[in-house]
Order: C-alpha cells, then sequence, then structure tokens
C-alpha cells in the first residue's frame, strides 16, 4: 500500500482596531487554488482590551466558515466527478 503525505498551509491575517477584530483565512491547495473566508469579533464596551481574545474569536470564526466552503467545495467536485448529488454532513 502506497502513501501519500500532503500538507496544506492555512494563513490567518488579522486587523484590530480597539473594538472590532477582523480575521482573514486562506488556505492555497495543491492545484493552485485558493480558499478564503472572514471572521470578526467585536469588544463589549464594559470589556477588558484583551487582542488576543478578539484574535481567537475573529480566527476562529474564519477558520469555520473555511472549513464550510471546503465541504462545499468537496462535494461540489464529487457532484461533478459522479453525476450525483452528494450529502454533506456538517458537524
Amino acid at each position: 500500500m502506497m502513501r501519500t503525505t500532503v500538507g496544506w498551509h492555512v494563513e490567518l491575517e488579522f486587523q484590530e482596531d480597539e473594538t472590532h477584530t477582523r480575521a482573514v483565512a486562506m488556505v492555497r491547495l495543491p492545484d493552485g487554488s485558493e480558499v478564503r473566508a472572514h471572521g470578526h469579533a467585536s469588544r463589549h464596551h464594559t470589556d477588558a482590551n484583551q487582542p488576543r481574545v478578539g484574535e481567537e474569536i475573529a480566527g476562529a470564526r474564519a477558520l469555520n466558515e473555511l472549513a464550510m466552503q471546503m465541504l462545499t467545495k468537496a462535494h461540489s467536485e464529487i457532484d461533478q466527478a459522479s453525476g450525483r448529488t452528494s450529502h454533506p454532513i456538517h458537524a
């Protein structure tokens, strides 16, 4: 049995101000395509300014959206190759 090791690199970038954090997640796939997703977090005015927490929330939301886009992309490719409609299972 042959095993192949494949790796993907996911990049996260953040833009922040005093109350908002925006994240962009991007993965480049071996076929040269890129998938991008966005996430956002807002700090309540009574909360302490903790940029790391905003990054974690916005980043997690961007990664979640990236995962959903990847599932949609994969099922679209299954459908094209098989001529049938696949049924994605969402976690």
